[in-house]
């Protein structure tokens, strides 16, 4: 089924922002926090006092019985990779500042972002949106219209399955990975049960790659409106269930999902419904320049 003229026209409104936003300084906060971390190996050489030890190459170390270190080039061009959460679980908002924004329109805008900024800086940018199984799978590309397929994927799509497994998704990246790259993933962290498969997944992605989690969330996750008891439908399973709304809360709290993706080696970057997404985008990069 094709988008509807309003539809098109939301999308449409994200590409705009998204673009508009990567003309300002948030193109050179994201060149600093990215620019960079793509370090090619490319040859050993003999240790020389003032080299980091960390880099020595211990093989090669004992074959010859003198110190030598691996030395690196660094990367022209980046591969990011973005990891979409299109599950049920983020059709679901306050309306935000706009009175229209559920978390899935924030993520849009979050890719959209982070896409538009890659590409203008010559990096390529893949996708791979995730339910409970893996929805798309887009190899890295920096074409002009590449940033407009981001966001319409993520806002259009109706993806097979309702459900979150992003261990899935997150093993998934590991093998398509080829290269040192950036993984972002876009998601509620809304993960059923314990969070330690995801820890666990996530701890092996980021031993090779720089990963950074964006953690969308609505104030409605927090506290339910006062209005007594209502029904409340899981969106991914469909169970329905009466709930006294005073008091409820959605979820895990937003503080422990941001806990354990950071103990999992996660550049964590909070992102609520009711909050500009390019701010919060900038405040990450601004956070993250120059680290290594």
């Amino acid at each position: 089924m094709g988008l509807t003229p309003d539809e098109l026209q939301q999308i449409r409104r994200l590409h705009l922002q998204a673009g508009r936003a990567v003309d300002s300084p948030f193109a050179g906060e994201y060149k600093s926090a990215f620019k960079g971390r793509g370090m090619e190996f490319e040859e050993v050489r003999p240790y020389v006092p003032g080299d980091d030890v960390r880099h020595i190459d211990w093989n090669v170390t004992a074959r010859t019985g003198e110190p030598f270190v691996k030395e690196y080039r660094e990367e022209r061009e980046l591969v990011i990779l973005l990891v979409v959460d299109v599950s049920g679980s983020v059709h679901f908002g306050g309306g935000g500042l706009d009175g229209e924004t559920d978390k899935r329109r924030q993520l849009a805008r979050v890719a959209g972002g982070l896409a538009f900024a890659g590409i203008r800086n010559g990096d390529r940018v893949g996708l791979l949106t995730f339910t409970d199984r893996i929805e798309r799978s887009v190899p890295p590309r920096k074409s002009r219209g590449h940033a407009w397929m981001v966001i319409r994927s993520v806002f259009e799509d109706v993806p097979s399955g309702r459900g979150t497994a992003l261990p899935l998704a997150l093993e998934h990246a590991a093998r398509v990975l080829k290269r040192r790259a950036v993984v972002c993933v876009l998601s509620d962290f809304m993960h059923p049960g314990s969070m330690e498969p995801v820890q666990r997944t996530m701890r092996v992605l980021s031993h090779r790659h720089q990963v950074h989690a964006f953690v969308v969330h609505d104030p409605l996750e927090r506290q339910l409106p006062r209005v007594g008891l209502v029904e409340l439908e899981d969106a991914e399973t469909g169970t329905v269930r009466l709930v006294d709304a005073a008091g409820t809360a959605v979820g895990r709290p937003v503080g422990d999902r941001v806990r354990a993706l950071q103990r999992a080696g996660a550049r964590v970057c909070e992102i609520p419904t009711d909050r500009d997404a390019f701010h919060q985008l900038h405040q990450h990069f601004r956070r993250h320049a120059g680290a290594r």
